[in-house]
C-alpha cells in the first residue's frame, strides 16, 4: 500500500512540476486551474511529503528529507523526455519558444527547491551521513552521473537512519515498564586509554540512553586520559568509593573498555575495591597484552617517543588532565607488562568476571586511524579489532565473540559505538541492553 500511495503522489508531483507543458492547449480557465492546483500541491509536498508519523521531530524532518530526495529522483527521471523536448526547441527556435523557456524554467526551478529542500533537511538531522558523504555529495553535486549516484547513497543511509532509530525507539517505549536494565547494583563505565569521559562527546556513543531508556543506572570512571595502570587504578577506587558512599548502592557492576579492563581488575584487587564491585564486564581488553605495542616501543627512536609523548601530555593537560603520562599507558599494554600483571592480579572469588572481544576483518572494517593500524596489528598479533588481538580479550567465566557475519566486523571503536554508526547484523546499543539484562536475570 505504501508503494502504491508513493507512485501516486510521485506521479501527482511529477505532473505539478510540469504542469504548464501539460496545460498547454487548455483553455486559459482550465489552465489557471491546474496551474493553482498544481502550485498548492507542490507546496504542500514541499512541506509534508509524507503524513507517516515518527517518534520525534529529528526523525520526522530526516524521514521527509529522504522521501524528498527520492522524489528528486523520480521526477527528474520521469521528466527526461520532456526535458529533450525543450532543448530541442532551444536548439531550432520557432514560434513556441517563450512557451519551452516557461515551461523549462518551472521545471528546473521546481526540481530545485525539490533538491534542495531535501539535502537541507538530511544534512542538518543525519547521523549516520558521514563527513565524507556530505562532502563528496557537494563536490559532485553538478557532475552527472556522479550526482545520481551520491544521492541514492545519501537516500538510502538516512532513509535506513530514520527507519531503524523509529523502530529502536518503538521498541524501547515496547518494554519500557519492565525496566530490563534496572539492575540490582548501578553500572559504573570506565573507558579505555587516551580518551576521557565527557559530556559534550559521551566515549559511550549512545549505548548509556539507550541502557537508561530501559532502566539502567549508570556512573562513570572519570579518570585521567592516560596513565599507568596503577595511577588510573588508584583515581578509579577513589571513584567508586565515591559512588557507593554517597548513593548507599552497596556495589557496581563495572562494564570496562580496553586498558579500563586492567584498570578495573587492579583497582578490585590490590586497592580494597572488591567489598565494592559486584561483576566486571571487559570490552576487547588486552588482557595478555599487545605484541605491537611491543613492537612500536621497542622500533620508535628516542627522539619521535620523547616527542609524541610530550605532543600529547601537552594537549591533555590542556583538555582537563592534571597529570598526563603518554608513555607509561602504552607500557601498560605490552606483552610483556599484562604477562606479569596477570601473574600479580589474581582475580577476586567474590566479583564475577566476564569478558568480550571482537574483530575487524580487514582495514576496511574501520575508520581513522583503525583502518590503517589493522594490518600492522594483523601482522604481530593475528586477528584482532583494529588494536587488540582477539586472543587478547577473553577473561573470566565467559567470553564472548562478537562479530557479525560477512566482511565488515567489529573494531575497537565499534565496540563502544564511538563513531555512532549504524553496522549491519550488529546493534550495538541492544548489545548492551542485552548484556546488562543479563547481569540483572543473574542478581547483578
Amino acid at each position: 500500500m505504501n508503494i502504491v500511495l508513493r507512485i501516486i503522489n510521485f506521479s501527482v508531483l511529477f505532473f505539478a512540476v510540469n504542469s504548464p507543458y501539460f496545460s498547454a492547449k487548455a483553455p486559459l480557465a482550465v489552465k489557471i486551474v491546474l496551474w493553482v492546483l498544481s502550485a498548492a500541491f507542490f507546496a504542500a509536498f514541499n512541506v509534508f511529503p509524507t503524513l507517516k508519523r515518527y517518534p520525534n521531530i529529528r526523525l520526522k524532518i530526516l524521514g521527509d528529507g529522504a522521501e524528498l530526495i527520492l522524489a528528486f529522483l523520480a521526477t527528474c527521471v520521469a521528466s527526461v523526455p520532456i526535458a529533450v523536448i525543450h532543448i530541442k526547441a532551444f536548439v531550432s527556435p520557432d514560434d513556441k519558444l517563450t512557451f519551452h523557456i516557461v515551461c523549462a524554467a518551472v521545471l528546473v526551478i521546481s526540481e530545485f527547491i525539490i533538491f534542495w529542500n531535501g539535502i537541507l533537511r538530511v544534512y542538518l538531522t543525519s547521523v549516520q551521513l558521514r563527513i565524507k558523504h556530505r562532502v563528496l555529495g557537494l563536490i559532485f553535486g553538478m557532475i552527472f552521473p556522479a550526482n545520481l549516484v551520491m544521492l541514492i547513497i545519501i537516500y538510502i543511509k538516512t532513509s535506513t537512519e530514520a527507519i531503524t532509530e523509529t523502530e529502536r525507539i518503538k521498541l524501547d517505549l515496547s518494554r519500557r515498564d519492565q525496566k530490563i536494565c534496572a539492575t540490582k547494583y548501578p553500572i559504573l563505565f570506565v573507558h579505555g586509554v587516551f580518551f576521557r569521559d565527557s559530556r559534550l562527546l559521551n566515549y559511550w556513543g549512545r549505548i548509556p540512553s539507550a541502557l537508561k531508556e530501559n532502566g539502567a543506572e549508570i556512573y562513570y570512571g572519570e579518570m585521567q586520559s592516560a596513565l599507568s595502570v596503577e595511577d588510573s587504578a588508584k583515581e578509579l577506587a577513589k571513584r567508586i568509593e565515591e559512588i557507593v558512599t554517597r548513593t548507599g548502592c552497596g556495589k557496581l557492576n563495572i562494564i570496562a573498555h580496553s586498558k579500563g579492563g586492567l584498570d578495573s581488575r587492579y583497582a578490585i584487587t590490590k586497592l580494597n575495591c572488591a567489598q565494592y564491585v559486584a561483576s566486571l564486564t571487559t570490552i576487547n581488553t588486552p588482557h595478555r597484552g599487545c605484541l605491537f605495542a611491543e613492537y612500536l616501543l621497542g622500533a620508535c627512536k628516542p627522539r619521535l617517543k620523547h616527542f609524541i609523548e610530550k605532543t600529547y601530555n601537552k594537549l591533555f593537560y590542556a583538555l582537563g588532565d592534571n597529570t598526563p603520562d603518554f608513555m607509561s599507558a602504552v607500557k601498560c599494554l605490552t606483552n610483556s607488562y599484562c604477562k606479569q600483571f596477570n601473574e600479580d592480579t589474581p582475580d577476586v572469588p567474590e566479583v564475577m568476571y566476564q569478558s568480550y572481544g571482537s574483530k575487524a576483518t580487514n582495514r576496511h572494517s574501520g575508520h581513522f586511524p583503525l583502518n590503517l593500524s589493522y594490518p600492522v596489528v594483523k601482522k604481530y598479533d593475528g586477528d584482532n579489532d583494529g588494536l587488540v588481538a582477539l586472543s587478547s580479550t577473553p577473561w573470566g567465566e565467559r567470553f564472548t565473540p562478537v562479530y557479525p557475519k560477512g566482511r565488515r566486523g567489529i573494531t575497537h571503536a565499534d565496540m563502544i559505538d564511538l563513531n555512532r554508526v549504524d553496522i549491519k547484523g550488529f546493534d550495538v546499543r541492544e548489545f548492551y541492553v542485552q548484556m546488562v539484562a543479563e547481569l540483572k536475570k543473574r542478581g547483578f
